[in-house]
């Protein structure tokens, strides 16, 4: 049986490998190589009926970014003690792609 490490550190990677969508990570663990874990692991809880995952958006519309999502992670609980888990997508935060295109020549995001 998979352990609930090696499905964390699936769902991970099956969200890195989604366009458009990235683990949300706590501020400061981003691009911490030298931790001895996966920081993109602070993203997800696997609990008894729910399996939640947090997670920044780069493009809209969001429901079909998170429809894609869904349809990416959840055959990854399949023949786990979540398979029957309620899927439970969080966006805590939108990448500044997102906005792009919609630009205001009179403010700007930032340097």
């Amino acid at each position: 049986m998979i352990s609930e490490t090696e499905l964390i550190d699936r769902i991970v990677a099956t969200v890195d490998a989604v366009d458009n969508v990235y683990p949300a990570v706590p501020m400061g663990l981003q691009n911490s190589r030298w931790l001895p874990w996966n920081a993109g692991s602070a993203a997800v809880d696997l609990g008894d009926t729910v399996v939640e995952i947090r997670v920044v958006a780069a493009s809209l519309p969001l429901n079909p970014l998170l429809d894609e999502l869904d349809a990416a992670v959840r055959p990854l609980l399949d023949g786990t003690p979540w398979a029957t888990a309620r899927l439970r997508i969080h966006v805590v935060d939108l990448h500044t792609d997102v906005f792009a295109d919609r630009s205001d020549p009179d403010h700007h995001l930032g340097p």
